[in-house]
């Protein structure tokens, strides 16, 4: 593991600091900021420590430094983590050696979300703004992967103007929201770089080496359960006053439109007629085309979460790193439950000889669309 950190920019840490560390937790999800903690340990071993902790006087551990994790596994370096710290909490002991220094930081996506602000966006549309607020971040090597949603409305400046009261963060996943879309910062291939996600769940990548379960030697998964919810699904319909035709119309969801599907029994199927309905809220100015778009944005979401899988494993065994936003083939647990999975959350729990790695796998529903997974 490589331990990069900086005010600006961050570069490698000097040995000292090396043979200090204890252990590395780092958490990914496509929901909210991911999250790391580092944990040194210290003590007073000579004239630098008299007066202080010299570990702890480090400029490299103030708050809102940059700080890079870099693991390579398999010759092979993937960047972990490119975040800032935020906390850090010190606490003395009466045993030599286990006083403990632990800084607790967010990928840069924090810095989106620092100032609240009150802007209009005349004449533009969920994807023009995305673009133009992750663009001014690219001091923090931002890349912006933005999908268009499948219907498009440019506001007119006659009729409407889009008003952002939030942060540039919290008003980037309100629109992502609208369409079932999620936007969240995963670290770039090299050091120091980002992509901005803003768009669906990523179901088209190749899918990661298999979860086997009760196979012999070919398991390599410490633990896993899954949960079904049959309260996750829901479909929303009612009637929604068109501003521009001045008509009442009636909208209808029917079922998850995610592509591709991952689960061949979806609740709405197995569940019928026995699924949640709801009203959409927050009609009032849209016109049809836009809440049709907002109910079925909704009814997308709500089915990612139907069947979920929670898990740990051992990533030497594993013999590769399990990386999130992604999809990975489960096999050894019966047909309902093998198949793809959307990899919702990931956590690494990193010590030296130990790397232990927890994840959530989320689909719509029972049964796998594909006869085998990848080994």
């Amino acid at each position: 593991m490589t331990l990069m950190m900086g005010p600006t920019v961050a570069v490698p840490v000097p040995p000292p600091i090396v043979d200090a560390l204890d252990s590395v937790e780092i958490s990914h999800s496509d929901e909210g900021r991911s999250g790391f903690q580092i944990t040194f340990l210290v003590g007073r071993s000579g004239q630098g420590d008299m007066v202080d902790y010299a570990l702890l006087a480090n400029p490299l551990f103030k708050p809102l430094n940059r700080v890079v994790i870099v693991v390579t596994f398999n010759l092979m370096p993937a960047v972990l983590m490119d975040g800032v710290i935020t906390d850090v909490q010190f606490v003395p002991t009466n045993e030599p050696g286990q006083t403990r220094l632990t800084l607790t930081g967010e990928d840069v996506s924090l810095m989106m979300d620092l100032e609240q602000k009150q802007a209009e966006h005349p004449a533009q549309d969920e994807t023009v703004i995305a673009l133009k607020l992750i663009a001014s971040y690219a001091q923090y090597g931002l890349i912006p992967a933005v999908t268009p949603p499948p219907v498009i409305d440019p506001p007119l400046p006659i009729e409407r103007t889009p008003v952002q009261t939030d942060t540039d963060l919290g008003y980037l996943r309100q629109l992502a929201a609208r369409h079932g879309y999620v936007f969240y910062v995963v670290p770039g291939s090299a050091p120091m770089t980002n992509t901005a996600w803003w768009g669906p769940p990523k179901r088209f990548d190749p899918p990661q080496p298999a979860l086997s379960v009760n196979m012999g030697a070919e398991t390599n998964v410490d633990s896993i359960q899954f949960q079904y919810s049959a309260l996750e699904q829901t479909v929303y319909a009612g009637q929604v006053q068109d501003r521009q035709l001045n008509q009442t119309l009636p909208y209808q969801t029917f079922a998850t439109l995610r592509l591709p599907p991952l689960g061949a029994m979806p609740a709405v199927v197995a569940q019928f007629p026995h699924v949640r309905k709801q009203v959409l809220g927050e009609s009032s100015g849209l016109t049809y085309t836009q809440a049709l778009a907002r109910a079925q944005g909704r009814t997308d979401a709500s089915s990612d979460s139907v069947l979920t899988a929670t898990g740990s494993l051992d990533a030497l065994r594993y013999g590769n790193l399990l990386r999130p936003r992604g999809v990975v083939g489960v096999r050894g647990v019966g047909y309902l439950h093998d198949g793809l999975y959307y990899v919702k959350s990931v956590s690494h729990n990193i010590r030296r000889g130990d790397y232990k790695q927890n994840f959530t796998l989320t689909r719509e529903g029972y049964g796998s669309t594909v006869p085998v997974v990848l080994p």
